[in-house]
């Protein structure tokens, strides 16, 4: 389930504002969505893992926190950001 290092820096060098930014919404929200991703993969073939699947409404509801946050102070980032990770809404 776990993102791979190489896999987490090249999603950190797409969405980085300046070199060595990493806690931008941007960022977060991009590392987020491959978590997403990948627990609802799983999720797909293991219906019945409660553990997971709280772990991924967490996970769901972080990122829209964020991405509100992002909404509030930058919309126009915002809809860079769901527009490049293909977020509905």
């Amino acid at each position: 389930m776990a993102i791979t290092t190489e896999r987490k820096q090249s999603l950190v060098e797409q969405y980085q504002h300046a070199n060595g930014d990493t806690g931008s919404p941007e960022v977060q929200v991009a590392l987020l969505t491959e978590r997403i991703n990948a627990l609802t993969e799983h999720m797909r073939t293991h219906s019945k893992d409660y553990s997971s699947r709280r772990g991924l409404l967490a996970l769901v509801s972080k990122r829209r926190r964020l991405l509100d946050y992002l909404r509030r102070i930058n919309p126009q980032r915002y809809l860079d950001v769901i527009g490049r990770l293909s977020i509905r809404k």
